[in-house]
């Protein structure tokens, strides 16, 4: 007969082993659940960062609607977003009788116009940058909305290009305005009503104009008010006003940097040293910087204009003075006049410097060995320069002052590879006009052997021998002159020793005959001076000699 008593048992614990089992199962599934609920609720992160400008969804009444006769106008967008400076940004052309109510409501955009718009008239909203997403501020640029209040849409344009003047490339973000000629704004108070901006290779269109007079400028701006009235905006324009009868295509636009009309000192400070800084908003030219006070610092006073002369440095011949009163003058006309008073917390003192044009102490043929003072310099002892050659002194070299640059001199001599070289410059080898010197310090160098120099001769054909060029060589990326050659007739112009890269060719077409490139003139009108690239770059190759044949145009 089977135990009884023993099946009770081994049901009881199936029985507790189950229940065990369920409630380890259900303890599980608690914890995934939990765990699911509470992922559900987290925000991913990290992923690629939103640029993507708005887009429009729908326009009601659509776009380009004729004989619109309702109050408001909705604009719905495929994701949230938000106006950002509106009053500024959104302009409406022509002007409204009274500005309408701009209201954001999650994806859509809301215009209450006024009850009293003109009849038969072609408004255009633009809304520059102001409509943006909101979680990224991505703008959408250069929408506009465009109805007619009679049975047409004005349907003129004009297109073309911004260019930088003097490099020739695309400039992109430019601010292109169209201004009727009966309220030419662009140094006033009210801004124009109708602009767009320049695409990321130069383009513009200024689209649904009427029929009319107009002038056209492009403005590289600081402030975003689109009127021109910092000196260093960037500003294009056409010489002549633009009759608008019919669609305009390359218009073409150069935008430079005009030099100011009225002269400003923009900086002046003391260094450490007794060196006085001066910068301008514009060059000088046959300028002085005279001292009013103290007098006596009038007579012995240095000063130096930099090659640009935007700026200019001064040396006194004491530094204990209170205040000084300089005036600033150009031609023999008194431009302004200012006052420079010493840090009290500051001690001042004739710091000779001397400066050397070593590159990884290593010099080469070309430039020679360059030493440059801090300070103007009034006598050389040579015998406190010594140069040594695998420690043998070397007296059979040159030092002659630099033509092309102040305070510098260069130390020429017969370098050779495989050569330790030193340039001992003890105290007081170089001496000041105020009595500084220099304090005792040395160089140690090699030639660099490299042979990385190579040459060019230019064979420059003019096509006018009563007109100037200048000739320009530059890096690749234009903003850096080697060197420059002002010709007016046909000759070989070479450029020797020449640093093995990439470089281009600009003539300069120097009407006024100045030695430099003129920007524009707005006011004027005067437009800047040509350039002309020869649209190809050459290759200098160390040791090679190369030639090429330029033809300026007319």
């Amino acid at each position: 007969m089977p135990d009884i008593k023993n099946q009770k048992t081994c049901s009881n614990r199936l029985k507790t082993g189950k229940i065990k089992i369920l409630l380890i199962l259900g303890f599980f599934s608690m914890l995934v659940v939990t765990t699911w609920q509470c992922a559900s609720i987290q925000r991913p992160t990290g992923g690629p960062k939103d640029s993507i400008p708005p887009t429009v969804v729908e326009e009601r009444p659509s776009n380009l609607t004729r004989n619109l006769d309702v109050e408001e106008i909705v604009i719905e967008f495929d994701e949230f977003v938000k106006l950002v400076n509106d009053y500024q940004e959104i302009t409406l052309s022509p002007e409204m009788p009274t500005r309408p109510e701009f209201r954001i409501r999650r994806r859509n955009l809301s215009i209450t116009l006024p009850d009293s718009l003109e009849e038969n008239t072609t408004y255009t909203i633009n809304f520059g940058k102001a409509v943006q997403d909101v979680n990224e501020s991505n703008p959408l640029l250069n929408y506009s909305y465009v109805f007619s209040t009679g049975d047409v849409i004005d349907s003129l344009s004009i297109s073309g290009r911004v260019i930088n003047a003097l490099t020739k490339e695309a400039e992109k973000e430019i601010t292109v305005m169209l201004i009727p000629v009966r309220q030419d704004s662009i140094f006033g108070k009210s801004r124009p009503n109708i602009f767009t901006q320049t695409d990321t290779a130069g383009n513009y269109s200024l689209n649904y104009l009427r029929e009319e007079a107009y002038r056209i400028y492009a403005l590289k701006e600081e402030n975003n008010d689109r009127i021109y009235n910092a000196p260093s905006e960037y500003i294009g324009f056409l010489s002549d006003s633009i009759y608008l009868d019919t669609v305009l295509t390359n218009i073409n636009l150069e935008i430079s940097q005009q030099i100011p009309e009225d002269f400003r000192n923009l900086d002046r400070s003391i260094d450490p040293s007794g060196r006085i800084n001066f910068v301008f908003n514009r060059p000088l030219k046959n300028a002085d910087i005279q001292i009013l006070s103290p007098e006596t610092f009038e007579e012995s006073k240095i000063v130096e204009f930099m090659p640009t002369l935007d700026s200019a440095v001064m040396w006194v011949s004491a530094l204990d003075f209170d205040s000084l009163q300089v005036r600033f003058v150009e031609n023999g006309e008194a431009l302004d006049t200012v006052t420079l008073r010493p840090s009290r917390n500051e001690k001042y003192d004739r710091d000779f410097i001397i400066i050397d044009n070593l590159d990884r102490s290593r010099v080469n043929r070309v430039n020679h060995l360059v030493l440059k003072a801090g300070s103007p310099v009034s006598t050389i002892d040579r015998n406190s320069l010594v140069l040594l050659e695998d420690s043998i002194p070397r007296t059979n070299y040159q030092l002659v002052a630099d033509t092309s640059a102040p305070r510098q001199y260069i130390l020429r001599y017969n370098w050779r590879p495989k050569r330790n070289y030193e340039l001992e410059i003890k105290e007081g080898a170089f001496k000041g006009h105020f009595g500084d010197k220099n304090k005792a310090h040395s160089l140690s160098f090699t030639l660099d052997d490299s042979d990385s120099y190579g040459d060019i001769l230019f064979h420059v054909e003019v096509p006018d021998t009563t007109q100037q060029y200048i000739v320009e060589l530059t890096n690749d990326k234009k903003d850096f002159v080697y060197r420059r050659v002002a010709v007016s007739e046909s000759q070989e112009i070479p450029f020797k020793q020449l640093l093995a890269g990439k470089y281009t060719l600009r003539v300069i077409y120097d009407e006024n005959r100045n030695g430099e490139w003129d920007p524009g003139h707005v006011k004027s009108r005067r437009q800047p001076e040509r350039v002309w690239y020869i649209g190809k770059e050459f290759i200098i190759r160390a040791n090679w000699e190369q030639s090429d044949k330029i033809s300026i145009p007319r």
